[in-house]
């Protein structure tokens, strides 16, 4: 069979090559009877657009690359998710890897961009000092997102100092005094949450009780359930748990559970991400939230400016963050 062409599409829908070509790329606004139009011809002729000869013309691929710490989780599938939603509705093919800590594959990323064997890379390192993108580096078109701030690229994140003072301000707010910190690991999200989990108690005039920010190997709810077991084996019942994510949030309800204890009128648990499954945990969870539409969009926005003009200047946008009061916490009277 021969393949059809613009040509042909555009013959059969009586409109020019350069309408279909700006319905199939929706690049520019055609009215919605001349759409209709177009689109009846594309599926008549079972039209598929050659890329390959595409990114000839323009240099392009159509095709981006994300890359997440660990797509294990139930945030990175969320994310991922707003990713490609948003790409889809740009025109873009969206690459979809997993990088760890590996300092190798992100370099690999960076010279997949650099070959132009994709057009650009949103990229979320898990720390500055591992993560490929330093200074002195040639750069292909990149976004970060996530905590770690490097002031040579374009940089999308949510306040986490903010958003962890905060959610631990609602739990002092309500009377949790012996407060607990679950997470603790050598990553740049790890350290500011820990910095807004010290200025709340601080702020506050509170003990940061010794052994009581818990170190945790993965952010997962196995590791939560196991750090937060643990714990309890050598620690009494504190008033609250601040968790990192809400897997690990999802981990420490169980460990919790499991010692005989009940949340929330035992002691308190806060989460930080909220996942769609944090509404439906049992009880349903506190926690930090921001739009990860935005996140995504503001990102994809920021990368295609950069493939546009790679010589603008260097942007750094927040997303906002609130928190959602759930039935996880509750106000505690002196003890």
């Amino acid at each position: 069979m021969v393949r059809a062409t613009v040509i042909d599409v555009a013959r059969l829908a009586g409109v020019s090559p350069k309408t279909v070509s700006n319905v199939v790329n929706g690049t520019v606004t055609v009215s919605p009877k001349t759409r209709a139009r177009v689109e009846q011809a594309l599926a008549e002729l079972d039209y598929v657009p050659n890329l390959s000869a595409r990114g000839l013309r323009n240099g392009r691929t159509g095709v981006i690359a994300l890359a997440l710490p660990d797509l294990s989780t139930p945030y990175s599938a969320e994310v991922a998710h707003h990713f490609v939603k948003s790409a889809t509705e740009r025109g873009w093919s969206i690459q979809i890897e997993e990088t760890g800590i590996d300092l190798k594959r992100e370099e690999q990323l960076l010279s997949t961009a650099r070959a132009h064997l994709v057009d650009g890379l949103i990229l979320n390192p898990v720390l500055l000092e591992t993560t490929a993108v330093q200074r002195g580096v040639s750069l292909p078109p990149v976004v970060l997102i996530g905590e770690v701030d490097q002031p040579i690229a374009d940089h999308v994140w949510v306040d986490n100092v903010a958003a962890m003072r905060e959610v631990t301000q609602l739990l002092i707010a309500e009377g949790h005094r012996r407060i607990a910190f679950l997470g603790v690991m050598n990553s740049a999200s790890s350290r500011l949450r820990l910095q807004g989990f010290h200025e709340a108690m601080d702020l506050a005039g509170l003990e940061r009780i010794p052994g009581w920010e818990i170190s945790c190997a993965q952010w997962t709810a196995q590791g939560g359930a196991q750090a937060v077991t643990e714990f309890l084996q050598h620690h009494p019942a504190p008033d609250a748990i601040v968790c990192l994510t809400d897997s690990l949030a999802l981990g420490a309800l169980n460990a919790v559970a499991s010692a005989g204890l009940r949340v929330p009128e035992d002691l308190s648990i806060v989460g930080y991400d909220d996942v769609p499954e944090a509404a439906f945990m049992v009880p349903s969870l506190t926690t930090v939230s921001f739009d990860k539409h935005e996140l995504a969009d503001a990102a994809l926005t920021l990368l295609g400016a950069r493939i546009r003009d790679r010589d603008r200047p260097i942007e750094r946008i927040t997303v906002p963050h609130t928190i959602v009061r759930r039935a996880s916490t509750t106000a505690r009277g002196p003890r």
